[in-house]
């Protein structure tokens, strides 16, 4: 099954269970930080990002001030999000069309 095949409902779906696990990472991250605890790998958490959690987890950090000063989370982040279209566009071809 190609992205274009995707119901418009599974995407939805995907992208809300991705950005509330954004969410709850990054305030998990947050209190361990402060706890000085078991934290979260910062590669679990720009994986979480590129696979379609970017916005939530971008507005989360900045709201709680975590890892706001680090360049790879508030110019990564961003960044995957708005690349994400162009990187199906390279993979797919012209609109889905196929090779």
């Amino acid at each position: 099954m190609f992205l274009w095949e995707i119901r418009w409902w599974m995407l939805a779906g995907w992208l809300v269970l991705l950005n509330l696990i954004a969410i709850i990472v990054t305030i998990h991250d947050k209190n361990q930080a402060q706890r000085e605890g078991w934290r979260v790998r910062e590669s679990t958490l720009l994986l979480i990002g590129v696979l379609g959690g970017s916005p939530a987890m971008l507005l989360t950090m900045r709201k709680i001030r975590h890892k706001t000063r680090h360049a790879k989370f508030m110019v990564g982040l961003p960044s995957s999000w708005y690349c994400r279209p162009l990187y199906w566009r390279w993979l797919y071809g012209n609109g889905g069309s196929e090779v």
